[in-house]
């Protein structure tokens, strides 16, 4: 067949398949939009804690007050004991919880620095950081206020000095990115290219089927095994680098998040990378001949990209097993060209070595085309669709 016959019949089939047509086309944009809308609030407010308050002092109310002034915190309930605390800790309730000890404002005074006790469920690793720095600015505040109060009362009358003298080291905290803290943008920037790639997968898988199930593998591979292949490739790689090129302008053109890198780097970045997964889609459906254990493979094998993309959790913590399983996830290598570009605008060159280990995975792409080979119907007849 020629490529013409072998491109009609590659759209012609997707056309056939509503399943599949759909995952083609509007089921990842509409996907890539939920997730944005899901995240759209972008900024946690208003997070439950509890507070403890064992020493009842004017003191003491005034800390709580300065929690709950923090946008990030609000104190949803007071317990009357620690049991009582821990129990809506436990249950979910709240996300930390704060005992303020007897004796609080007593000590305070007499400049014993009595210390608050804070319980923060960790479980949400990004509640807990949210929560966590809320509480150290709220009560640094508070403490550096205390301590200019005691400075002006006692022997330091200027408020200058007093307020060097209860801080003597100054912060400052600036953001190199993401200025606003906006978890949408740290969070929907990574989730979309996971699910982009967990799509191309799903969508090569189906489509493999669909030409088992309509030719069989062996006589839709014909003659011509590796035009046949590359034809599927190259129509189901065209069509998600369309969908990523979606999605990054919804990001950083529509949404207006701010983009420093270069354009046509991310899109050779997104071309390469819809390449090689489709690549390892057709690998996996090749070596299976079963889209139901295809699927199942392709599941465990991308499902945790978004946990390996260092994005949320370290790779330099995770252990050895993790950062292999990592480096054989073409998204993985992908995120971190598309990260450092739009965050950082770094170089373009910085970005070789990612290029290169993407590269890599023309291996099992090649290995997919042997495949093709050694399972096409190398007789004579015709193809469906072939003209004599």
């Amino acid at each position: 067949m020629s490529f013409s016959q072998l491109l009609r019949r590659e759209v012609t089939d997707l056309y056939r398949d509503p399943w599949l047509l759909s995952l083609a086309s509007w089921v990842p944009p509409l996907l890539f939009t939920v997730m944005y809308w899901l995240f759209s609030q972008g900024i946690a407010t208003d997070l439950p804690i509890g507070i403890v308050d064992l020493d009842k002092s004017g003191m003491s109310r005034s800390l709580a007050r300065h929690y709950n002034a923090a946008p990030s915190l609000t104190v949803s309930n007071d317990y009357i004991s620690i049991e009582r605390g821990t129990r809506a800790l436990r249950a979910g309730e709240i996300y930390a919880l704060v005992v303020l000890p007897e004796g609080l404002e007593e000590e305070t005074v007499r400049r014993w620095a009595p210390q608050a006790t804070v319980f923060v469920n960790s479980q949400f690793l990004l509640i807990e950081k949210i929560v966590s720095s809320a509480l150290r600015q709220a009560h640094g505040t508070f403490v550096t206020r205390a301590e200019v109060v005691n400075n002006l009362a006692t022997k330091i009358p200027v408020i200058d000095v007093a307020l060097s003298s209860a801080l003597p080291i100054g912060s400052q905290i600036t953001p190199l990115f993401n200025m606003n803290k906006n978890y949408a943008q740290f969070l929907v920037s990574a989730i979309l290219p996971a699910i982009w790639q967990i799509l191309i997968i799903a969508s090569t898988t189906l489509s493999m089927a669909l030409a088992q199930r309509r030719y069989g593998i062996g006589l839709w591979l014909g003659h011509s095994p590796w035009s046949s292949l590359a034809v599927k490739m190259g129509v189901l790689t065209l069509i998600f680098l369309l969908h990523g090129v979606f999605f990054l302008t919804l990001m950083y053109v529509w949404l207006g998040w701010p983009m420093r890198g270069s354009w046509p780097l991310l899109f050779a970045a997104q071309a390469l990378t819809a390449g090689v997964s489709v690549g390892v889609g057709c690998l996996f459906f090749l070596l299976t001949r079963d889209a139901a254990r295809c699927l199942s493979l392709a599941a465990a094998y991308v499902a945790p990209a978004f946990a390996f993309m260092g994005v949320t959790f370290p790779v330099s913590d995770m252990t050895l097993p993790a950062r292999i399983w990592r480096s054989f996830i073409p998204v993985c290598h992908y995120i971190e060209i598309q990260f450092p570009q739009v965050n950082y605008g770094v170089a373009a060159s910085s970005a070789l070595p990612q290029l290169g280990h993407l590269s890599l995975f023309v291996l099992p792409l090649l290995f997919a085309f042997i495949l093709a080979d050694r399972q096409s119907l190398r007789r004579g007849g015709q193809m469906p669709g072939e003209r004599t």
